[in-house]
Formats: structure tokens, C-alpha cells, sequence
């Protein structure tokens, strides 16, 4: 005998920390008028590195800082940002056992900062012992980036704050995390684990360690003809990313959960899909197999068809290999399709905020659907043979779409791809 059908899955709150504002509608408005928020570093001198640009969040945004940000560190700041527009004023959450709200998150253990690293080299002997008192004695040396180095941290910590007493999990999977944790949301609901899961991913404040490591790798782009002409997805002139900070946070529950609660539905998680590439740690399998099985994926637990697909939102990096490889990826899962599908890249206006971006770029998806608009790849000047598509250059466009996949593939081969749908046929949840 057949089961009960899944519950469809809502998002009834959305929050946005990004290099171009602190809201959701704000950062869209700026990006559907094709604006960049990258800029020459200001929180360190980054003269020397390979690569002096990024995408800084404007730090008088941000809510005012908690103790329980100087254990955590700057990720749980940027995404109690994200939370004071996602939680409606503690509204999303009204009415809830506090053991049926779940979190999940995408985001990393931040990485020390270089005078806490410089304190640590400078008490390590000739004979390689430690001075562990000199150590402690140094006002460089800060004991708590132990636990800012811990990913779970910011989840708990922010779990704590708010009273959520469900599941918590941590999603450290690089570029596809805050992608990943949606999709664990979603099956969390689906089967009963929680009545409210807010998800997303938190990209702490770019530091000299965490930005000269991305730099030395040669990830980072190396020539550019301006900060804001520097992030430039599938098109030939591309040559590295450039790498963001930045939190978004989604209120995910049931389609009937929402309607009691009188909720407000700002579009519908569809099907999610992942994959493994199992091939090497920056490249991904030159025909794309990872990326196109996770999309293959997406839409088989949303049960569609790529004929359903009407948007593409792009992991679209900016670097030689991926842009191709992605292109190829999507063409081979639209067939005669792909050339009239657009597909665009956020990562072209706001940056790769790692950990967060997946989930930055749902909530784009989804304000995209709502307002029937397109946010458009800029920097699109020279074009590439390899990267064929109408990836929507340098201006939004204006189409009502209600199916669009939104694309996270990470370093080490993780892949994540979101199915999301319009809220058109569920308009208030009254």
C-alpha cells in the first residue's frame, strides 16, 4: 500500500548579507541594474598578493556584534544578519515546538588570523618546542580561534540563541554547502524531522590567511581591467574568481505548515540532486558527468523533466575550467533545448562567497521568480566558442518563469544542484 505523497516544501522567509547591501530586495534592485560590489580589499593590505579585489560585506550593515560572535567569529554575525529580515521579527518561528525547528547550514571553520598565527611562530624554540606560557601571555595569541575554527560552532551557537531544539548539522562541502544544506532541509521535512528547518550558509569576513591562501593557489583571478570588471562568467577574457563574503538564511516548511500558520510563500523548494565527481580536487571531469548527474537528479525528486527547466541560476566561477565544463553540462542535459534556456551568474555582480554562495543564489532564484525577472551575467565582452548559451549579458531582462535549477559544484568534486519553483498557484498560505 502506498505511503502518504511527501509534503511540498516552502519558503516562507529569506534573508541576504552581500558586498551590495544587507536586504533581500536591496541587493536584487542592485543587481537586476547590473551594479558589482567588488572593490579593492580595505580590512587588510592585500599589496603583493596575486589578487588585491573582493567582495567585502559594508560592516555598518551588520547587526551590532554578540559575545557569542568572539567564540564563533564573523560567520554567526553575518548570519544573524541574514536572520533579522529571514525570522520576520520572530515571526517565522511563532507557534513552533522549539524541538520541531532544525538547522542546517553550509560554511567553514574560519581560518586564524595572521598576528594569532605570528604569535604562534614567534614562541616555537630552535628545537621546534612551544613556550606554551609565552604563548598564553601574548596579546596576538586569542585562545577562542580553537573554536572559530570549529564548523559546527555557528550552527549550535545560532541554534542556541534562537531556542531550536531540533537538528542541527553542520555542511562542510566547500563551494556546494550552502546548496547542500538546503536540500538536507528539504528531506528533513519531507520526512517528518522537523516542522521548520532554517537553512543557508554564512561565509565569514575575508581574512589576510583565509584570501593569501586562495590567492597563492592561483584560484583567485590575476588580471583584471577594473575591480568591477573583474568577475566575468563564460567569457573568454575570464581567469580566475573573485572570492566574497557574504550569508544567506531560508525558512523552509511545510506547504500545509505554512497555511495554518498564515505565512507568507515566497516560492517552493522543488528537488534537490548531488553528486561526487571522483576525479581531482580543483578540476572537475572534463564532460561534466557530477554536475550533470546532480541536475538529473534535482529534477527527478522534483518529478520533472528538463523540459520543465526555464532558468539556469550558474555556479558560473569565472575560471577557465569550470565555465566550459558547466556549459557543456547543461547542454547535455536540455539537448536541442539548451540554446533557448537562459542561464546566468550571479558570481558576476556579488563575487563566490564559498560556503554561502549556493544558498545567496537560491534566494536570488527565488526573488527572480517572484518578480518574473532575470538577473543578468555581466561582463560578458568577448565571447568564448566553449560557452555558447544565452547566459543573459549585462542587462536583466524581464520573463516569467516558474521551474529553475540553481548550481553549486565545490572544490574536492561535490555538487549540488536546487530544483525551486514560483509561489504563482500558492499565493498567501491563508
Amino acid at each position: 500500500m502506498a505511503g502518504a505523497p511527501a509534503p511540498r516544501v516552502v519558503v516562507t522567509g529569506m534573508g541576504l548579507v552581500t558586498c551590495l547591501g544587507a536586504s533581500v530586495a536591496g541587493v536584487f534592485d542592485a543587481m537586476a541594474a547590473g551594479r558589482s560590489g567588488i572593490r579593492r580589499l580595505t580590512r587588510f593590505d592585500p599589496t603583493g598578493l596575486p589578487c588585491e579585489i573582493g567582495g567585502e560585506v559594508d560592516l555598518a550593515c551588520l547587526v551590532a556584534e554578540e559575545p557569542e560572535d568572539l567564540a564563533a567569529g564573523s560567520a554567526l554575525r553575518l548570519l544573524r544578519t541574514a536572520a533579522r529580515e529571514a525570522l520576520d521579527g520572530g515571526a517565522a518561528l511563532a507557534g513552533v515546538d522549539p524541538r520541531r525547528v532544525g538547522v542546517a547550514l553550509g560554511g567553514h571553520g574560519a581560518t586564524p588570523p595572521r598576528a594569532h598565527l605570528e604569535a604562534c611562530a614567534a614562541h616555537v624554540g630552535a628545537d621546534g618546542a612551544l613556550d606554551p606560557e609565552a604563548l598564553a601571555a601574548d596579546p596576538r595569541f586569542d585562545e577562542r580561534e580553537f573554536t572559530r575554527r570549529s564548523p559546527e560552532w555557528v550552527p549550535t551557537r545560532f541554534a542556541q540563541a534562537l531556542g531550536a531544539r531540533g537538528p542541527v548539522l553542520p555542511v562542510v562541502s566547500a563551494c556546494a554547502a550552502g546548496t547542500q544544506a538546503l536540500g538536507e532541509a528539504l528531506h528533513w521535512i519531507r520526512e517528518g524531522r522537523a516542522d521548520v528547518v532554517l537553512a543557508g550558509g554564512t561565509e565569514p569576513l575575508l581574512g589576510f590567511s583565509y584570501y593569501a591562501g586562495f590567492a597563492l593557489l592561483g584560484a583567485l583571478t590575476r588580471r583584471y581591467p577594473s575591480p568591477a570588471g573583474a568577475s566575468r562568467p563564460f567569457d573568454r577574457r575570464r581567469n580566475g574568481f573573485v572570492i566574497a563574503e557574504g550569508a544567506a538564511l531560508l525558512v523552509l516548511e511545510s506547504l500545509d505548515g505554512a497555511r495554518r500558520r498564515g505565512r507568507p510563500v515566497r516560492g517552493e523548494v522543488l528537488g534537490y540532486g548531488d553528486s561526487a565527481d571522483g576525479y581531482r580536487i580543483t578540476d572537475p571531469p572534463p564532460q561534466g558527468d557530477g554536475a550533470l548527474a546532480a541536475m538529473q537528479a534535482a529534477l527527478r525528486d522534483a518529478g520533472l523533466g528538463p523540459e520543465a527547466v526555464q532558468y539556469v541560476n550558474a555556479h558560473g566561477t569565472s575560471t577557465p575550467v569550470n565555465d566550459p565544463v558547466e556549459t557543456l553540462a547543461i547542454k547535455r542535459l536540455l539537448g536541442a533545448r539548451a540554446a533557448e534556456v537562459p542561464v546566468s551568474s550571479n558570481k558576476s555582480m556579488i563575487g563566490h562567497a564559498i560556503g554561502a554562495a549556493g544558498a545567496i543564489e537560491a534566494v536570488l532564484t527565488l526573488e527572480g521568480m517572484r518578480r518574473g525577472v532575470l538577473l543578468p551575467t555581466i561582463n560578458q565582452e568577448a565571447p568564448d566558442p566553449r560557452c555558447d548559451l544565452d547566459y543573459v549579458p549585462n542587462a536583466a531582462r524581464a520573463l516569467a518563469h516558474e521551474v529553475a535549477l540553481s548550481n553549486s559544484f565545490g572544490f574536492g568534486g561535490q555538487n549540488g544542484c536546487l530544483c525551486l519553483g514560483a509561489a504563482r498557484d500558492l499565493a498567501r498560505a491563508r
